[in-house]
């Protein structure tokens, strides 16, 4: 029996990290050290996956207080968590999350992250918080929240022409 072969089975693969993080305005990003510990790896010798969603914690709340948000400002739940690895993290590497903040609807907001490991960026992030009141129904954002996260939107990086 003859299976049939797509374009998509057939063509080789892309680079690790081709579109996989966006080419965003990252020189504009917080950005959060993370602190590798020993209990963070696994026995593979590189950083376990459950642990990137604590450091997205992490830097989300150290973004959130660097940028002047504090307690009324925002009362969000995580909503959605993606991640995309591109390169393993190792113990012993210099690793740091930088975030953007992607979009701001009426009750959500979303961040953009990515890993970077000794100044190679290993994984990319999007995560989605929705502010609810105490009955955990959402409600939306104060406008003081909008113009603290300003400085940290996230726009598109246009490459350089190339000279011919």
């Amino acid at each position: 029996m003859t299976v049939p072969t797509s374009p998509a089975l057939t063509s080789p693969a892309p680079a690790p990290s081709a579109g996989r993080i966006p080419a965003l305005n990252w020189h504009d990003a917080h950005r959060t050290s993370i602190q590798l510990r020993f209990a963070d790896v696994d026995a593979m010798g590189h950083v376990n996956n459950a642990r990137y969603a604590e450091f997205l914690e992490v830097a989300r709340m150290d973004m959130s207080a660097a940028s002047g948000i504090q307690g009324d400002d925002d009362h969000s739940m995580l909503a959605r968590l993606e991640l995309d690895y591109v390169h393993e993290i190792r113990l012993g590497q210099a690793v740091f999350i930088e975030s953007l903040v992607e979009r701001v609807g009426r009750s959500s907001w979303t961040v953009a992250a990515r890993f970077v490991a000794d100044n190679v960026p290993c994984a990319f992030a999007r995560s989605v918080q929705v502010r609810v009141n105490a009955d955990h129904i959402p409600e939306a954002l104060p406008e003081r929240f909008r113009e603290l996260v300003k400085p940290l939107l996230a726009r598109p990086e246009v490459p350089p022409e190339k000279n011919p």
